[in-house]
């Protein structure tokens, strides 16, 4: 990682604030035959910055430029990807219209600010490259623009499926995303952004139940005890609390939320972000749960002691059922507040086989439980 003159991890730039600067560069063209390089685009929150163009192009009736993508520290897919923007005139008075070149993806379902069938170009890269279409037009004493953006990103489409696009109905590519402008590292915007969106199309779908999963071996063993549709899965990670408040905002009828022993423990105790650089299992608090349970004086000793979650489940044997079920039921109360209501809410632990070790807050079907527990 390169670091600043501060020691602070680097920020670096949205895919939308690049494919701003590349229209602004492109329609300057356009305009008066010269690409300025580097190209300057005022973000959202008045910053300035300046991009270098690593390609050129001009016609009689177009003009391409692109731009490297630098997200700075953040480990962005597209870090390094070639963010290009053609323009092109159109009839007079049509304005501005978007299209999708080679590795933009199209929306296909419904729920996202965009309509289907438009390209994945969201509102806020929209209004960056309105406003910088703008500034040049004047800047030059032309009109209003009247061009169609054609932006492209070469490669998009593979670099789209390490993406959560394909779940969202987004097929084809990459979206453009940034509505600031600015990536901050290791915010993992695109990734809440991406759970933010599979609420809204699970909502737009008239679903009643969706899942959020910390993993994968979870949301599995969840799909196949619902048979829920794909759209009903909220890939959440470690994102619990940037999940449940747009919950909060948008609510659906009904929440299960799957996860490890150790990531729904971490909840149990409050922790919204669930990521070990952020919180930790508190293991003491694990062996007090086995001591109210009734565990021998030594094995609640060696689970205090213990260094993993999965160790202490290890040391409560015969009682690592109600273990589970209690840190489950545990983190059924921190949803619930964190929601404050609207929305029936079950909570499963999951093993890394993919069976069920607690499930909380609704009736289990498709095998034995007593108590809503897994047998």
């Amino acid at each position: 990682m390169a670091r600043d003159e501060t020691g602070k991890l680097r920020r670096g730039w949205t895919t939308g604030a690049c494919a701003a600067a590349a229209a602004r560069a492109a329609f300057a063209a356009l305009l008066t035959g010269r690409f300025p390089d580097p190209v300057t685009i005022r973000l959202p929150r008045g910053e300035m910055p300046s991009f270098a163009l690593a390609l050129a192009e001009r016609g009689e009736a177009h003009a391409r430029a692109g731009i490297v993508k630098d997200a700075g520290d953040d480990p962005d897919v597209t870090h390094g990807a070639m963010i290009i923007a053609e323009l092109a005139w159109a009839a007079p008075g049509s304005g501005i219209s978007f299209r999708a070149g080679e590795g933009i993806g199209t929306v296909t379902r419904p729920g996202l600010a965009l309509a289907v069938g438009e390209p994945a170009i969201n509102p806020g890269p929209r209004a960056m490259i309105a406003e910088a279409l703008a500034e040049i037009a004047e800047a030059n004493g032309a009109p209003p623009p009247d061009v169609t953006v054609t932006l492209a990103i070469p490669g998009g489409e593979l670099l789209a499926a390490k993406t959560m696009n394909a779940r969202l109905g987004i097929v084809g590519g990459l979206s453009v995303l940034g509505t600031t402008g600015i990536v901050v590292p290791y915010s993992c915007a695109s990734w809440i952004h991406a759970i933010h969106r599979g609420i809204d199309i699970a909502r737009a779908a008239g679903l009643d139940h969706i899942a959020a999963a910390t993993g994968t071996t979870s949301e599995r063993a969840v799909q196949r005890l619902y048979d829920l549709p794909e759209h009903a899965l909220i890939d959440m990670g470690d994102f619990v609390g940037g999940t449940l408040k747009y919950l909060r905002r948008h609510p659906v009828a009904r929440l299960t939320l799957a996860g490890g022993f150790a990531k729904l423990a971490k909840l149990a105790a409050g922790h919204l972000d669930l990521h070990s650089s952020r919180s930790r299992v508190d293991c003491a608090v694990l062996a007090r749960l086995l001591a109210g349970l009734g565990a021998e004086p030594a094995a609640i000793a060696a689970a205090s002691r213990s260094a993993s979650a999965s160790e202490v489940l290890d040391i409560a044997g015969a009682r690592g059922a109600a273990l589970a079920e209690t840190v489950a039921r545990q983190a059924r109360e921190v949803i619930l507040a964190t929601l404050s209501g609207g929305i029936a809410v079950e909570v499963a632990i999951v093993d890394r086989t993919g069976a069920f070790l607690a499930h909380v807050g609704g009736p289990l079907v498709g095998g034995p439980h007593r108590d809503g527990l897994a047998a």
